[in-house]
């Protein structure tokens, strides 16, 4: 029942919250939301379970695959698109479903989201197997076309993972590990595009890029696969090769155009001295890792 759900109780801070000036109601959202943080925080352990979960599913070839509706809906996918142009990886690798199809991530989609047969056809739709992850997405916990995706995915033997803000949702009883986040009431009730939405992109946040992390498509802290699709990427892609081999602007550009506009090889190319058919089968026997590529080559990266 949604009265019993912290996502639809009313905030005690703001009962007058027509009545605030805009400074006092910017300010208790302001309040509320450095409490996100922290709710995020208590939950890192079933994080980390879900992180473990999709890295071994996306080493199998499997894929990472957001289902939610509404705002869950698009934050899955707003996390799903960014993965190929910052990791390199292909779009049909993380996906991202929305109750109601891509139309609804502009326009809602009426009645969508209450259908559980609906959650269980996308993901049939997918073709989804055994190697897959899926993270059902729902703020309240208890929406039907999460509830039928993570049901179906289950019956198929993927790996399932929920995130809701109420604790005993309804969706983690479907999931393998569930992320329960606690953000306390909304600043205007039930107005779960607030603090639940922030806590859920937070969350995604940390999946996609722990995944990734996980994965060798990082190199201490830097993005080593991203896509050169444009002209800001590109001057990414030579500021990272700059940074991960303490080299010149000159030399990066010249590995970028022998790696074919690939930051990884470039930068081992740099780092071993190895031509760009050499780098690709010293990553590929290292499954991507730089830092174990350049080990294998028995050399050293003195510039970390």
């Amino acid at each position: 029942m949604l009265e019993n759900l912290t996502t639809e109780a009313r905030n005690e801070r703001t009962m007058r919250l027509d009545e605030m000036t805009v400074a006092e109601l910017l300010t208790v959202m302001n309040e509320e939301d450095a409490k996100v943080a922290g709710a995020v925080k208590k939950e890192i352990p079933q994080i980390a379970k879900a992180v473990a979960a999709i890295t071994d599913a996306l080493r199998r070839g499997g894929r990472l695959i957001y289902m939610g509706a509404g705002t869950s809906g698009r934050i899955g996918l707003l996390d799903a698109v960014e993965c190929p142009p910052t990791f390199g990886t292909s779009p049909e690798q993380v996906v991202g479903l929305i109750a109601g199809g891509s139309n609804a991530f502009i326009k809602a989609v009426e009645g969508a989201e209450d259908r559980t047969e609906l959650g269980a056809a996308d993901l049939q739709n997918l073709n989804l197997t055994a190697n897959d992850a899926v993270v059902g997405l729902a703020a309240s916990g208890r929406t039907p076309y999460v509830i039928g995706g993570l049901e179906y995915a289950k019956r198929a033997g993927a790996a399932t993972i929920s995130i809701s803000c109420n604790k005993n949702a309804a969706i983690s009883q479907k999931a393998d590990i569930a992320i329960e986040i606690e953000n306390g009431p909304e600043v205007l009730t039930g107005s779960t595009r607030l603090k639940a939405g922030t806590s859920q992109k937070l969350v995604c946040n940390m999946l996609s890029t722990a995944t990734m992390i996980g994965l060798g498509k990082v190199y201490g802290n830097l993005m080593v696969d991203v896509q050169p699709t444009n002209e800001k990427l590109a001057e990414r892609a030579k500021r990272i090769v700059m940074e991960a081999t303490a080299c010149d602007a000159e030399t990066a550009e010249n590995a970028l155009r022998l790696a074919e506009g690939k930051p990884k090889p470039a930068i081992l190319m740099i780092l071993t001295g190895c031509t760009y058919t050499e780098a690709l089968k010293q990553l590929e026997l290292s499954q991507g890792f730089i830092g174990q590529a350049v080990k294998n080559t028995g050399k050293e990266a003195t510039n970390r």
